[in-house]
């Protein structure tokens, strides 16, 4: 990948909306040359996907917590039902395992705190495998949805 891969990849992170034709102005490329590279990003797997970018207010989850996860056992098989677990639950918008303790940390939205507190209480704490949950809430979104540095 070379520094007008990178552009490409910066520029579409920015607007992922772009005609190829905007994308190869804004880059300084010809049309068709932009258009292999893009294909080619994608089919190398650099360019996941494309989406819309919901605000969360917009569709009223104006709630959302850190919830760190802390298991009970961590084998192969507890290790798998969790993850498999909590990736069914269509509130836990980010789900990363990590090094230490914590085993897990999980991003999750919600209308409200008692909106939250039924999701903590009838399905994150009921997840397999899990010992202690230790949450904490979003006050404010500083940074969010930054594009990759080049």
């Amino acid at each position: 990948m070379d520094a007008l891969d990178r552009r490409i990849l910066t520029e579409l992170q920015l607007d992922g909306r772009l005609t190829v034709t905007e994308l190869a102005a804004r880059v300084k490329l010809s049309v068709s040359p932009c258009h292999r590279r893009l294909r080619d990003l994608e089919r190398e797997g650099a360019i996941r996907g494309y989406r819309a970018v919901v605000d969360p207010s917009a569709v009223g989850l104006d709630f959302e917590a850190l919830v760190f996860v802390t298991m009970r056992l961590e084998d192969a098989d507890t290790v798998s039902a969790f993850e498999e677990a909590v990736a069914a639950v269509p509130h836990v918008l980010q789900a990363q395992r990590l090094f230490g303790d914590p085993d897990y940390l999980l991003r999750v939205a919600a209308t409200d705190l008692t909106a939250f507190q039924q999701l903590y209480d009838q399905q994150l704490a009921r997840l397999p495998g899990v010992q202690r949950l230790n949450s904490t809430l979003v006050m404010k979104h500083v940074v969010d949805d930054r594009p990759l540095p080049e």
